[in-house]
Order: C-alpha cells, then structure tokens, then sequence
C-alpha cells in the first residue's frame, strides 16, 4: 500500500504514517498534559486558540484528504489512528476530527464538483480550516427525511432557507455542508434531499447563528441553533451516484462505520486509568484490585477495548469511499450502537470504581461519563438503530426462506461463527408482523452483539492475544444472553397514564 507522502509544518519532509501518527501523538500530549490543565480546560466552553493552534500545526486532517491534493490519501487505517490518538486524551477533540472528517471531508472528496475540491482541500491542509455537516432541525430530528430547510435555483446559484441546529461546530466550521429539499414554484418540497457546500468566507454563503446551547458534555464543541438563508454558486451543489436520499445514507451509514476510532482511545484510556486506579487505591487493607467484583468490571472494560479494536480492524477494510455502503444497514449500525453503548457502559463502571472522586466534572471519570452520552443519541438514536438491525435480519430471513432466527445466523456470513457460540439460544421463530417495537429494539441489540462478535473472531484468527479474545467473547456472550432472556420475558409492561389518585399514595397505607 503506497503511503503519500507530505510536508507537515514540524517534520519538513516525507513521513510515514508512523512518524506522522507520532508526532500527532506529542502535539497532543504537550497541550493536553504539559502546557495547560486538561481537567480544567474540559470544564471550558470551547477550546482555546492556542490549544488548537497547536494541536492543527500537526495537520491531522491530511488523512482524510486525497493524495492528488497535498492529503496522505485517506487511507481508513490513518484517519481511524488519529480519531483513537486523540480520544484518548480527549472525546470532544476525537468528535471535532470526527465531524470534519467522516461528515464534511469524505463527502466532498466523493461527491463534490472537481472545481472546489482543490481549493477546499488546500484551506484544510494550508489554514487549518474546519468544516462540518447540517442536516439535523427543530421539529425534525430522526424524522430527517422531512426537512423543511428547501432551496430554489436563482440566476446566482442556489438559495437556501431554513433552520439546523445540533450541528457540531457551530460558530466554528469555515465550511458547511446543508442538506435542503427542492421547493418548486407551488411550495411543495420534493421527497429527495440535497447537499451544498456554504463558504463562510464568502458573504453571501453565511450561516447566521441564532443560539449558541448549553450543551451538558462534550464542553469543548459549540452547538447551536443556525438561520440559514444564503446562496451559493452551481458548484456547490454535491452530485450523487443516483439519489440525494441515497447519497445521505451512505454518508451517515460511513460516518457510523468509523464510530470506532474515536472510541478506542477513549476506552483505552479508560482502561488504563481503570487498572491505574484498582492497582493503587487500597481499602479494607488491600488493594481494589483483589476484588472480585472489581476485576469483574475491569474484564468487562477489557472486553470494550478488545471489541472496538476488532471494530476498527473491520472499519479499516470495509468504510473506504470507492464501497457504497447504502444497502449495509447491518454493519454500520451494529458497529455504531454497539460501540456507543460500550463507550457509556465502561464510563459508567469507571465513575464506580472512582468512588467519590469520580463524580467531579474535573474527574476522567465524571468527564467520561457525560461525554460519551450523546454518542448513544445522535448519528442515529441507538433505539432506532437496533430496530432497524432487527428489521434487517427479517428481511435478510424472508429472502432465504428461513423462519428460524438461530439456523440464519449459522448460515449468514456476518453472524456465522459468532452464532455458533449460543448453543441454541437463537433457535425460535419471529413474525415481524407481530413483533412489538420494544422487542424489535431487545432483539436488535442481541444480533448487534453478535456481528460484532464476528469481528472479534476475525481479529482473533489473525493473531490478536487470544486470552483478550476469549474474555471479550465470554463478556459478549453473557450479554447476547441476558438480552434474550430480557427479549422472551411476558407479560410487557406498560405506562398507566391517569396514575395519580389516592391509591398511588404511600403516604395512604402509613399504619400509624
């Protein structure tokens, strides 16, 4: 595999991705650990100017640019190195790369005009531009299919209106992709989207920020609500392969795919600090480290750091821009849910094990743990995900012709191995005519577990330390387990809505 090579501002030289990586890797421990406070720094809004001068002037972004256009070619190998670098000194850091990389510039580099690619691309590498994607608004989150945002074609280009929020970086990105529907002269919005580049540098391509939100984690990425009335020139508009909608999907379906670089730092430092902690906090006269319930979470968080190793293995083989990954809704939404939810599950058992101490924002434990939340939200509610894995494998079912949910799993090559591991815990039938919803989720988040199991017996067949495998396929079988059981269980519970009246009192039934 060539590697481009490329001038960076501190090694005047052709690097390979080693060096490159490493030198990434110093910048980020000289500003996070030696020239200010972290801690102090994640109880900010924003992070500072020289924070970001310094941490940009290793041009970490070049990984996910074109080698014709000055980038190291964007290898999903480098740009999954560098997520993981810097998550694992911070989450919001690892997001920021995240956002430019997976949301503004693989779009770009797939779909944009050849007229603006080398302009941008040159800003990123030369400037340190940053760009970012807006899609999500007010009344239509999940529902992003009906936007409202809508554009009509003028003499000058194209005008956009409407209102985005929960874009990261808002107030920050010199660039924006926006997503509108076609109005036509009736007013009515076409089913299909589109994507335009808006330059901030130019006047008339302005996103006006409206509100800047108070955020609950992830302090150092601003989000906002955004007024978007602006035009931009014919160029700017993005060319899809066939469809705006399809062209989002396989945006979105990437973005999810490469979820696991930006959580393998982040577990890994959980893991370290973890160990770190267990090994030197004594109570009761030894160590934390000797008990058992302790070790039992420090297992657990090593299951975590082995299975997104496995997931970034996968990503690495699997996101790189010539694939289209449309019609993979398996994949990308196991790899995204499952990865998120390990992310906040390790965070959690990270706050536990800190005690106390962990329950301060200024805390690696207390961070972690509001950080990682809105990664089991946004890009795809986790919930949503995991019905949409369960509709996945029906549908994969009706098409072979197989009603029993454990004979599939055995035979489909995402899950084959992995499935072999149940004993028959799979082996029932499911009608997707009468599953409920709640079930679909449960049983969505089992046969997430298990494609990623499947990821973790490849990665083990390749040579990674087989006692870290067998612990994260022991780890992961216990849940895909538990999850069934939760799956089986009747009768389901539900909400009494008109619940408050006097037989809802305790203080009623107080024999005094």
């Amino acid at each position: 595999m060539s590697i481009a090579p490329y001038l960076s501002d501190d090694i005047r030289s052709s690097v390979d991705f080693d060096s490159f990586l490493d030198t990434f890797r110093d910048k980020l421990r000289t500003v996070f650990r030696e020239r200010s406070d972290a801690d102090a720094v994640s109880l900010t809004r924003g992070l500072p100017p020289y924070m970001m001068r310094e941490v940009q002037s290793a041009t970490p972004l070049a990984t996910f640019i074109p080698e014709e256009y000055g980038g190291r070619g964007g290898h999903v190998h480098e740009c999954q190195a560098i997520l993981a670098a810097a998550s694992y000194e911070s989450l919001a850091l690892s997001l920021t790369y995240g956002i430019n990389g997976a949301l503004f510039l693989q779009p770009v580099t797939k779909y944009a005009n050849e007229a603006v690619k080398g302009p941008i691309f040159e800003r990123f590498l030369k400037d340190k531009n940053m760009g970012g994607l807006m899609i999500t608004e007010p009344d239509y989150g999940t529902d992003a299919l009906n936007m409202q945002t809508a554009y009509t074609e003028t003499e000058q280009g194209y005008q956009l209106n409407g209102t985005k929020h929960w874009a990261g970086l808002t107030g920050w990105a010199d660039f924006w992709l926006i997503t509108a529907r076609r109005q036509s002269e009736s007013g009515q919005l076409s089913r299909d989207i589109d994507f335009f580049i808006a330059d901030m540098n130019q006047a008339e391509q302005m996103v006006e920020v409206e509100e800047v939100y108070q955020n609950l984690g992830l302090y150092l990425i601003p989000y906002g609500r955004n007024n978007i009335d602006l035009t931009v020139p014919r160029t700017h508009k993005l060319e899809p392969e066939s469809t705006g909608i399809k062209m989002m999907l396989d945006t979105l379906h990437r973005s999810r795919i490469e979820f696991p670089g930006m959580g393998m730092g982040f577990l890994q430092r959980i893991l370290d600090e973890s160990l770190a902690h267990c090994k030197n906090r004594h109570v009761g006269g030894r160590s934390l480290f000797e008990y058992d319930q302790v070790r039992k979470r420090l297992a657990w968080i090593q299951a975590a750091f082995t299975a997104c190793s496995a997931m970034c293995l996968h990503t690495s083989e699997t996101a790189a821009l010539e694939n289209n990954l449309v019609g993979d809704n398996l994949g990308p939404n196991s790899t995204k849910a499952v990865v998120t939810d390990l992310m906040q599950d390790a965070a959690q058992s990270f706050l536990q094990l800190s005690g106390g101490q962990g329950y301060r924002l200024d805390h690696p434990a207390g961070r972690a743990t509001v950080d990682s939340r809105p990664f089991q939200i946004f890009e795809g509610s986790n919930d949503v995900l995991y019905q949409q894995i369960t509709e996945t494998v029906l549908k994969h079912m009706r098409r072979a012709k197989v009603s029993n949910v454990g004979a599939f799993l055995r035979d489909f090559a995402p899950t084959r191995r992995a499935a072999d591991r149940f004993d028959g815990a799979f082996d029932f039938s499911v009608e997707a005519s009468s599953l409920s919803q709640r079930k679909s989720v449960e049983l969505g988040r089992a046969l997430g577990r298990v494609a990623v199991m499947e990821y973790i017996v490849e990665m083990g067949d390749r040579g990674f330390r087989s006692d870290l495998i067998s612990n994260a396929l022991h780890v992961f079988t216990q849940e895909v387990q538990r999850l069934l059981c939760s799956y089986h269980t009747t009768p389901e519970p539900l909400p009494i809505e008109a619940y408050d009246d006097a037989e809802s009192s305790w203080l009623n039934f107080v024999d005094a």
